[in-house]
């Protein structure tokens, strides 16, 4: 005679759904069919790509700050460059240059007599721009004048001087300020880096001075 299976005793039927109970939830997790197999490997794969997605978050960090560090190295080396185009311009800058020699002169008591522009010549990074120039005036005044050429912002280079005292005002070829005493001749070099504006100088002469 067949027994029914609520004729079991009670702890044998807990026992018989405890392991059902086991048999579906050992099914749910490792059959791929069922929802939590399924719902399980969205979650690994979704823990795999935050994983990912962190570490890829950590690595553009650095490229953050660095990027940061570029950004402030670029503005200091663009404000040096803005500091070396004043003490090498670009370009030859005639005006200026001629500008900076008379006020130099001017501040200084010496009289400029002649400007004349040599050949530019070419170097490895720049270019030199020499001229020939006549001065004269009080010896400590050329001091003077050439003290101040060595603290403008330009690089202005002197070299080859030539001087000798003024002696007979009357025999100079211009006239000469009072208190003048020395005249001769010197190479003024400045500089610039534009190759494009490599060709030779035009020659210049400085206005008389007025006595």
């Amino acid at each position: 005679m067949a027994i029914s299976f609520r004729e079991y005793p009670w702890y044998l039927q807990a026992l018989v759904f405890f392991a059902l109970a086991l048999v579906i939830i050992g099914a749910g997790e490792y059959v791929p069919v069922f929802p939590v197999a399924s719902l399980r490997s969205d979650l690994e794969t979704n823990h795999n790509r935050d994983s990912d997605l962190n570490r890829q978050v950590s690595e553009l960090q650095v490229y953050e700050r660095r990027n940061a560090e570029f950004k402030l190295e670029m503005a200091a080396l663009e404000k040096q460059l803005e500091t070396l185009k004043t003490i090498v311009p670009e370009d030859k800058e005639l005006d200026e240059f001629m500008r900076l020699l008379q006020e130099s002169a001017a501040a200084s008591g010496v009289s400029i007599r002649r400007l004349t522009a040599q050949a530019v010549v070419p170097k490895d990074y720049h270019y030199e721009l020499p001229f020939d120039i006549e001065v004269d005036g009080p010896y400590f005044s050329i001091e003077d004048f050439f003290s101040r050429l060595s603290r403008l912002s330009r690089i202005i280079n002197v070299g080859d001087l030539t001087f000798t005292g003024l002696g007979d005002a009357k025999a100079s070829r211009y006239p000469v300020r009072p208190g003048t005493s020395v005249t001769g001749k010197c190479l003024v070099t400045t500089f610039f880096s534009k190759p494009g504006d490599a060709g030779t100088a035009p020659a210049a002469k400085a206005a008389p001075a007025k006595k």
